[in-house]
């Protein structure tokens, strides 16, 4: 889907001291700097990897520590199956996908697929894992989407970005010393505002492997979806060309606006590039300059 993207004036530099700055920009400049620890949070067992699963894959590789968590346990995705055994072959799937991708851990919270509310308890819970993973980083979608528990998973994450430092708040886990950076994934939705690409990630070298990973979601990519679009008879039954027909669905054209940054990031380059994944700074959490995220990110 193409969009057209709002001009906005680039993230100002915030960061509080020199030498947070310093850390920030050698986390991915040298071997010998601390690596990054992220958290990527998604409203079902399958979101996490749709949007930030290459990314995801390639901080991984560069040996940083990278964990997925769904906010709800998947057990309404499904046409035929639900309930505790939907719930439980998706936990199943999520692990495979993990260990496929390379992704140090997969969470998953039991709150209930469908119902999710931006409820103070589920909040503490979003509070608690970002804390018990010591995240420098946290990815989620934005509170704008046409399912309500991406919606509210977004609203989620918004409401805990200031509360992660807060030593009064979820007082049996301690608090962050730092407020993370936090991003929202890409998507196409227009109101009250287009996705802003802050940062491009080309995954065209990983690309094979968050196929694969999203390949382990047998559930959702070969039935749920493909029942909920009226395709469910096109996937193929031998697993090699289905996960072809699934790399083939699941290509996305980069916009317009994504190519533009990744000029920018890359030069002449970026012509190359198939696939990317593209994030834009929240403006709640530690917001850097546009060069400092960048580089925190494999954007070569």
């Amino acid at each position: 889907m193409e969009r057209t993207l709002r001009s906005v004036k680039r993230p100002a530099f915030l960061l509080t001291t020199l030498a947070t700055t310093a850390l920030l920009c050698g986390f991915v400049a040298s071997a010998q700097s601390p690596k990054l620890r992220v958290i990527a949070i998604g409203a079902h067992p399958d979101d996490c990897e749709e949007e930030f699963g290459g990314t995801g894959a390639k901080l991984a590789l560069a040996g940083h520590r990278v964990k997925f968590l769904s906010v709800t346990n998947g057990d309404a995705g499904h046409q035929t199956m639900g309930g505790a055994a939907l719930a439980r072959r998706r936990f199943l799937e999520a692990q495979e996908c993990a260990r496929r991708l390379g992704i140090a851990e997969y969470q998953i919270l039991d709150n209930h697929d469908g119902e999710l509310m931006p409820t103070l308890e589920v909040r503490r819970q979003i509070i608690r894992a970002i804390r018990q993973w010591k995240a420098d980083i946290v990815l989620a979608p934005r509170p704008n989407d046409y399912h309500p528990d991406h919606r509210y998973t977004g609203i989620l994450v918004q409401d805990s970005a200031y509360m992660v430092v807060v030593p009064n708040v979820v007082s049996d886990t301690a608090p962050l010393e730092n407020n993370p950076i936090f991003l929202y994934y890409q998507d196409g939705f227009q109101k009250p505002a287009p996705f802003r690409p802050d940062v491009v990630v080309p995954i065209d070298d990983v690309w094979d492997r968050k196929i694969s990973g999203l390949d382990a979601h047998i559930s959702q990519f070969y039935e749920w979806l493909p029942w909920v679009d009226h395709v469910l008879d096109q996937v193929p039954a031998d697993a090699k060309a289905r996960r072809q027909w699934l790399a083939e669905r699941w290509g996305r054209p980069l916009t317009e606006a994504s190519r533009k940054t990744l000029v920018e990031e890359i030069g002449d380059a970026a012509s190359a590039v198939k696939h990317a994944e593209s994030f834009e700074l929240c403006e709640y959490g530690r917001r850097p300059s546009l060069s400092e995220l960048r580089a925190l990110f494999p954007v070569r």
